[in-house]
């Protein structure tokens, strides 16, 4: 039997099954749960891949489910959906918008949405594990494993997950795949070898001064005048330390000091964040970071040591370049002309720490959700930035047609690529 042969036989219910994923992709997007609160996605996942078949295990690293699937010889593939939302309102006026609100980590009240896709995500691994279940005998051979991962939005899930035993429960795996929906047309599947997420970091700095009245600054060490130092000197890492053809980011996008205007402070405290693609990269600009921040402390008489507190970390993602090439082989001939490149994307996230802790090569690749005839006048008119809402944005919002039949079908086509 052919590849094509294959991929026909398993994709031949996609069409009946429509509008089944659509109802469940609506019923997700009006029902979001923040990291690690994924309680009633879970369940649901669960219940809908012991109906497929599914050997199910549930509860890993807290909400994370595990549905394998054999048939017989052949290669261990593991596909990976993310279930978290995110603290954002959600503006986007549909039927099924979400109106849900919930106690964050803090215990404020906090709008939930599922403004990055994630649910786009759920719905596609589960449509895709149910129809390689469903498929004929002879279509394929191997393992299929269903990988529904918590809290990929605070960068911890994957780790959880691999903490509380995964390779226990999945077994032997030969590759890992992912794909996430990105402000990209519609119809559209893309990918690309080497760096294709970068890593992040965020890092709190607190520094120190010497509290005064704002009328005797010669009594004081001003921390507001510090930090603004500090944020002037960050702005040369990336343009004077890091090599043009290198990308990176250091963005400051939290500064508090300071409660009344004739008060000068004792402390300011900033919240930095870097992105960037290569370990080395990555160890230079964090060094960078902290050389300069205690050289500002130093310059300005600062009484005490500042303290550089590093947290959110996600590891960059770095697809294996013979499973990419392979891929994205199968995706030219089931997809054609919409089987394109994906431009090195400045986000991050955290599925390469499986199939690492696993130590098995992977690919994620990027499907397109935005409607195709909106994006072309936004391309065409060079306002794609200002007119096109993107993962995040309390607008962002993947149109249902195509975006979930293409997200099955790339998942189907890459398992079927390295399945027998």
């Amino acid at each position: 039997m052919s590849d094509d042969e294959r991929t026909t036989d398993v994709l031949a219910r996609l069409d009946e099954t429509r509008e089944r994923r659509e109802e469940l992709y609506r019923h997700l997007h009006s029902h979001p749960e923040l990291s690690h609160e994924e309680s009633e996605t879970a369940a649901l996942v669960a219940q809908r891949l012991t109906g497929s078949g599914y050997d199910v295990r549930t509860g890993i690293g807290g909400t994370g489910v595990v549905g394998v699937l054999t048939r017989g010889e052949g290669g261990r593939v593991l596909l990976r959906a993310d279930m978290d939302a995110l603290p954002v309102p959600e503006a986007t006026r549909l039927d099924y918008a979400s109106t849900v609100t919930t106690r964050d980590t803090k215990g404020e009240e906090v709008p939930v949405a599922h403004a990055c896709g994630h649910d786009v995500h759920v719905t596609c691994l589960l449509e895709a594990a149910d129809l390689l279940a469903s498929a004929p005998e002879g279509a394929w051979s191997g393992t299929v494993i269903a990988l529904f991962q918590p809290g990929e939005e605070r960068g911890d899930g994957a780790g959880r997950m691999v903490e509380d035993g995964l390779a226990e429960v999945v077994g032997p795996v030969d590759v890992a795949m992912a794909q996430h929906v990105l402000a990209f047309p519609a119809g559209t599947v893309a990918t690309r070898p080497g760096p294709v997420l970068s890593a992040a970091d965020s890092i709190r700095i607190t520094v120190h001064g010497r509290g005064s009245h704002g009328s005797m600054p010669q009594t004081a060490v001003d921390p507001v005048v510090l930090a603004a130092m500090i944020v002037l000197r960050l702005q040369t890492i990336v343009s004077r330390e890091i090599g043009p053809t290198d990308p990176a980011v250091v963005t400051v996008g939290s500064i508090h000091a300071g409660t009344k205007s004739n008060v000068i402070g004792d402390h300011a405290v900033l919240e930095v964040n870097t992105r960037t693609y290569s370990d080395g990269t990555r160890r230079r600009v964090l060094e960078a970071i902290e050389r300069i921040v205690r050289a500002e402390c130093q310059a300005s008489g600062s009484p005490h040591e500042p303290q550089l507190e590093l947290y959110d970390r996600f590891p960059a993602t770095v697809n294996d370049e013979a499973t990419t090439a392979r891929v994205r082989a199968a995706f030219d001939e089931h997809f054609g002309a919409d089987s394109r490149e994906l431009p090195l994307q400045s986000a991050s996230e955290d599925f390469s720490d499986i199939p690492t802790a696993l130590g098995v090569p992977y690919t994620y690749w990027a499907i397109g959700g935005i409607d195709p005839q909106r994006y072309a006048a936004a391309e065409a008119a060079g306002r794609v930035d200002e007119d096109i809402p993107a993962n995040h944005s309390p607008a962002f919002a993947p149109v249902i047609r195509p975006t979930l039949d293409v997200g099955v079908r790339a998942l189907v086509v890459a398992a079927l690529a390295h399945l027998g």
